[in-house]
């Protein structure tokens, strides 16, 4: 059982990740939290700003009422601002921004106009210090991801499969790529800590084929290695068929289900993680209260695939699944930059 104890060496951490950000003696800095935040990251995050010498000051904002008919979690769109403006005004001009909400603001509905005014964010993903102490920025990430980013800007189709029997073909023209290496410096930019994940959200009607979620691979909205496979059959980016027996599958039907909304079967995003330093065994180490996912995430040779909101495709959902599947040969055009699960040597 890890203690929420003040460690001078997550301190240290959070200042590496800060420095990265430009951060520096004299700055204003909003760190947002809310009721229900990891309160040992927000106190983390306000010593760290001072001891740079940085002038932190505090939004905090209630948890707010869960208004769906199921628990949400890991979905990166925080609805915890609730659109208050006075929030999203003092944000905005904050200049940079530490971002303690559970779900971060990743996708959330105000992040566009915060980042409109000039600020930066950088999501303190919801982990435990002791597992963003062993994340630190890594330099070499910045490239690769840099890298990787614009290989898939300029891909035209990708193609995932398995010897579990993936097959899954992805059109990419025009999609929307994102890659995360873990801090943030230039304005008007969100990066999320840890890093190293690189997505791309397609265009409607570009998803087509099947997915076996194999034994060994994870739900990350579950925090649950998969223990029975789980194939899904995609056609023009929705779930057409649920296959597999056991609890597994039982609750992703379920869980799918309860939405009561076709988005929630949508494909979100595809992508890979790129981090070295992210450990596959890593969500075993942890209760589900101290990790939030985002290591396994970014595990390297990972085809990071995700259901549910695509606002690039115009669908919008709070039905999420993060589906971090080991094992797969991803191609971009006639670029293999992963086989069999092992991140290729393409990136620089």
């Amino acid at each position: 059982m890890l203690a929420d104890r003040i460690e001078a060496k997550w301190i240290d951490a959070f200042c590496e990740l800060f420095e990265k950000c430009a951060v520096k003696k004299g700055d204003t800095a909003a760190i947002l939290s809310e009721t229900q935040s990891r309160q040992l990251n927000v106190h983390l995050a306000e010593l760290a700003l001072l001891r740079l010498g940085a002038r932190p000051f505090h939004v905090v904002v209630p948890t707010p009422r869960n208004e769906f008919p199921v628990p949400i979690r890991s979905t990166g769109a925080s609805v915890a601002i609730g659109k208050l403006a006075p929030v999203v005004s003092a944000l905005a001009q904050a200049g940079f921004v530490v971002d303690c909400t559970l779900e971060g603001l990743m996708h959330a509905p105000e992040t566009p106009e915060i980042l409109k005014a000039g600020a930066r964010i950088m999501v303190i993903s919801n982990e435990h210090p002791e597992a963003l102490e062993r994340m630190r920025p890594d330099p070499a990430l910045e490239n690769q991801v840099r890298n990787a980013a614009r290989m898939l800007r300029g891909t035209k189709r990708m193609k995932v499969t398995s010897a579990s029997g993936t097959d899954l073909d992805v059109d990419m023209t025009d999609a929307q790529t994102v890659g995360i290496w873990g801090w943030t410096e230039k304005p008007g930019t969100l990066a999320h800590w840890p890093g190293g994940i690189v997505v791309s959200f397609p265009k409607n009607k570009s998803v087509n084929g099947t997915l076996v979620l194999d034994r060994g691979d994870v739900n990350l909205t579950f925090k649950r290695y998969m223990a029975e496979p789980i194939r899904l059959d995609f056609k023009d980016d929705y779930i057409t068929d649920i296959i597999g027996e056991g609890a597994d599958a039982e609750m992703f039907r379920k869980y799918l289900a309860a939405w009561g909304d076709r988005e929630a079967y949508a494909v979100s995003h595809v992508g890979f993680g790129m981090n070295p330093g992210a450990r596959y065994e890593a969500l075993s180490m942890y209760g589900q209260r101290d990790t939030n996912g985002t290591e396994i995430r970014a595990v390297a040779g990972n085809f990071l695939f995700s259901t549910g909101a695509n606002e690039f495709a115009g669908r919008y959902t709070a039905g999420h699944f993060d589906l971090p599947v080991m094992k797969t040969t991803i191609a971009l055009d006639n670029t293999i930059v992963v086989k069999d699960g092992v991140l290729q040597d393409v990136f620089g």
